[in-house]
């Protein structure tokens, strides 16, 4: 069909000439004032954006299919609103122009090849996302939330021991108003135009944390009570659930989360379901310090609170193996092809596994970790508890 929806990407610099004729021959067009401002032409039906932003999609879903046009900064498809109407309206109903994007302007001013850079928003998401991307001689483009962004910016990465950072913000690109501020993490005090992008030399000072994607990220990245799978079980435990970009994890019996929120890291999502609401605080506090915000937080107890959740691409069990049912709801949820991984530290939850084992196939791991201790003046490996480790892969369906 003919589209009827166009999301025009806009610069600084205002419409060209492909710009101005579709404005013109729009009945309906959607756009922040500043955008509204740049678009001064055409006769258009003018609305601005409601708060929750659901309100104006649904405006804009109801005039399906009269020729609608919403305005958008750069590139729609670039953590823009194209993203979220795509969501909602078919392709084949959708004409999308991007203009040069911030993220390709800030690349261009410094110099930088892209195809090096992590990028990502800030705007309306949690500085905790930073730790994603942060890595000694990383570089990242940053859309701001507003001009307050890089002074938060420079905050944590002082506090996680990047102060030395170079960070360049960059307001207004493409526009009669650019600017350009440079200066150190650990002595940023500048003020910046709402609109601005910042560029990150990162630099690690000595006692930096060092934020790998790879699993296993130290203890004490984690808030816990104790109830935590440790840095190098939780690092096997990860190689074993095998964690691909958009798969779903259930962690069951999660404690501090930890598991869950290195499988967001790998890329995944994930189901996170603990009963002890002190534990789910420290859970969300957790993922948006690490850079899962989007971890789902569910209380209750298995199976029941596995009921409604997404189905899973692997399941997690690292507690509760000792009440009925649970690893039979796991299982029987769980996709074809999908991974389960049990651990145990008990006999009688060992046993549960050996059990698993002979009725679901899979295989059996004992992981033993020990750790140099002092032994009066001398040195020792003191041993953790051995974990038993349960894994198996679903099976497809046999063909009929």
């Amino acid at each position: 069909m003919t589209p009827w929806l166009t999301v025009l990407g806009i610069g600084e610099d205002g419409l060209d000439p492909l710009g101005r004729a579709i404005v013109e021959s729009a009945e309906f067009l959607v756009g922040g004032k500043r955008h509204l401002a740049l678009a001064a032409t055409g006769p258009a039906e003018r609305t601005t954006w409601q708060r929750p932003l659901s309100r104006t999609l649904d405006v804009i879903l109801a005039r399906r299919p009269r020729p609608t046009v919403v305005l958008a900064t750069g590139d729609p498809m670039w953590f823009g609103i194209g993203t979220s109407l795509a969501r909602s309206v078919p392709a084949e109903e959708m004409r999308i122009v991007p203009a040069v994007g911030a993220f390709s302007l800030a690349a261009a001013r410094l110099a930088w090849p892209l195809d090096n850079v992590a990028a990502l928003s800030l705007h309306g998401r949690p500085l905790g996302l930073l730790a994603l991307h942060v890595a000694p001689g990383a570089r990242l483009l940053v859309l701001s939330h507003d001009g307050g962004t890089p002074s938060r910016v420079a905050d944590w990465l002082v506090r996680h021991g990047y102060g030395a950072s170079l960070m360049t913000a960059l307001a207004h690109m493409g526009g009669p108003l650019e600017a350009r501020i440079e200066e150190r993490a650990d002595c940023w005090t500048a003020e910046v135009p709402d609109l601005n992008t910042l560029a990150v030399e990162c630099v690690a000072g000595a006692d930096a944390r060092v934020f790998s994607r790879a699993p296993g990220l130290p203890d004490d990245f984690f808030e816990h009570d104790g109830m935590l799978t440790k840095a190098h079980i939780r690092a096997a435990t990860l190689a074993l659930l095998a964690p691909t970009g958009g798969a779903h994890l259930w962690d069951i019996g999660a404690g501090s989360g930890a598991v869950s929120i290195e499988w967001i890291r790998a890329g995944g999502t994930a189901s996170a379901v603990e009963p002890v609401a002190a534990r789910r605080a420290a859970i969300a506090r957790n993922a948006e310090g690490l850079g899962a915000p989007g971890l789902e937080i569910h209380g209750g107890h298995a199976p029941e609170a596995l009921e409604g959740l997404p189905a899973p691409d692997a399941v997690f069990i690292g507690g509760g193996l000792g009440v009925e049912g649970i690893l039979e709801a796991a299982w029987e949820a769980l996709r074809p092809n999908g991974r389960i991984v049990a651990n145990a530290v008990t006999l009688e939850s060992k046993a549960r596994l050996v059990r698993a084992r002979s009725e679901l196939g899979g295989d059996l791991y004992r992981v033993s970790v020990e750790t140099a201790a002092p032994v009066g003046r001398f040195t020792a490996f003191r041993p953790a508890m051995a974990v038993t480790q349960w894994t198996a892969r679903k099976p497809w369906p046999a063909a009929s």
